[in-house]
């Protein structure tokens, strides 16, 4: 994502100037037009080779975000003014592209900016949910209560990845060694048993498929760095396509023993960003706007849209998400009582914690399940590797003896 220099003329005639991140100079300016600014001059900030680099290295994650959030509330309750807040807080930031973010979030807001306008400028950083209920939040007279309500939802967001990793990094070790075990293995150990054997035995199939792979990597190893890249680099192109998101995220629910846990967990998000906008005061259409999107995936996104364009027709939330099929029963029932009562926000927090503790509890439950199995199938490759490489000796005592 690039950034871009611009000076422009508010909605009281006065110019400003600042930064603004986007994909490119048109996306900066609609978004600036938006912002109720006029676009007088724009340039691409160019960043050196070397500091782009380290800079895109280094992310800005949800748990910076959430620091960031419950360090803004306590120095902006302790009567700080927001400007002094944000260069003092750039001053402590480690990440290099978040300072220079909050240092340019500090200018334009003392320069007049809308403190919602002025983190909209780095999406990169602050997402849309972020903004709105920061606009939410100013709008109403309570930033500091907004404040708060978005550190908790991204600590418990932060929660629940950490939850899936937890469950997830086992099983990439585990299978990332046997990897490495088995092309040692090949690169190594079986010429040197393929030395062993005299040039007139015929080997069985499953020792021949074991050579002639040998052969293939150690002779031809570019080869499948090659493929392997070129495989990597296809399948992150398609997986970012509308196309391949939507079959990633419909797969992943579909997958043996993660598919419930990744499915609960973005449920969870869901609900609990929702809850999180609607106490907040976003209006129920706007809070769907912005939740779906943000429950990270695109199926439950959709599902949410038709509920909103739903409700546009006069219709309840719960009928649309119920034919999606993507919600469970007691989501379905909340959302429909929440409605009733004009309690949703309540309940859908309460949704929220219990999908929140099957996820942890699943989390558990899973790592414990997957170890055996994953040993297991390690055992069974490397054993398979070894029986090749042995049948032809075994082979040929058996006919010495005989």
């Amino acid at each position: 994502m690039a950034v871009f220099s611009y000076e422009a003329i508010d909605g009281s005639g006065q110019q400003v100037a600042g930064r603004i991140e986007a994909e490119q100079d048109m996306t900066a300016v609609e978004r600036l037009r938006k912002m109720g600014l006029t676009v007088v001059d724009m340039n691409e900030v160019r960043v050196a080779a070397g500091g782009g680099l380290f800079q895109s290295r280094k992310k800005v994650t949800i748990g910076d975000l959430a620091l960031f959030s419950r360090q803004l509330e306590s120095m902006l309750n302790a009567g700080i003014p927001l400007t002094r807040v944000l260069f003092t807080l750039a001053r402590q930031v480690e990440i290099p592209s978040f300072r220079e973010a909050l240092n340019e979030i500090g200018r334009n807001v003392e320069g007049g900016m809308s403190f919602a306008d002025a983190l909209a400028a780095f999406p990169g950083i602050f997402p849309d949910v972020y903004v709105n209920m920061i606009r939410a939040g100013e709008a109403g007279g309570s930033l500091e209560i907004m404040l708060q309500q978005l550190s908790g939802q991204l600590e418990r967001d932060k929660a629940l990845q950490d939850n899936i990793k937890s469950a997830t990094f086992y099983p990439k070790m585990v299978l990332g060694f046997a990897l490495l075990v088995v092309i040692a293995m090949m690169i190594f150990m079986v010429p040197m048993f393929m030395g062993f054997l005299p040039k007139d035995v015929n080997p069985p199939l499953l020792t021949k498929i074991v050579f002639v792979s040998s052969d293939l990597l150690r002779h031809y190893w570019y080869l499948f760095i090659a493929g392997a890249m070129a495989l990597f680099a296809g399948s992150r192109m398609f997986l970012r396509s509308p196309v391949g998101v939507r079959l990633w995220d419909r797969w992943k629910f579909r997958t043996p023993a993660f598919g419930s846990l990744l499915h609960k967990a973005v449920i969870a998000r869901f609900c609990r960003i929702l809850s999180t906008l609607l106490s907040g005061g976003l209006p129920v259409l706007q809070a769907l706007e912005y939740a779906g999107p943000a429950s990270g995936n695109v199926l439950v996104a959709e599902a949410v849209a038709a509920a909103g364009a739903k409700i546009h027709e006069g219709k309840s939330i719960a009928v649309p998400l119920e034919e999606s099929g993507l919600f469970p029963p007691m989501v379905i029932q909340m959302v429909s009582t929440g409605e009733e009562t004009g309690n949703l926000s309540s309940l859908l927090s309460r949704v929220a914690g219990f999908y929140e503790e099957e996820v942890a509890t699943m989390t558990k439950g899973l790592t414990a399940l997957i170890e055996p199995i994953l040993l297991i199938a390690v055992g069974i490759t490397v054993g398979l590797m070894v029986i090749a490489m042995y049948l032809p000796i075994f082979m040929l005592v058996t006919q010495s003896t005989g």
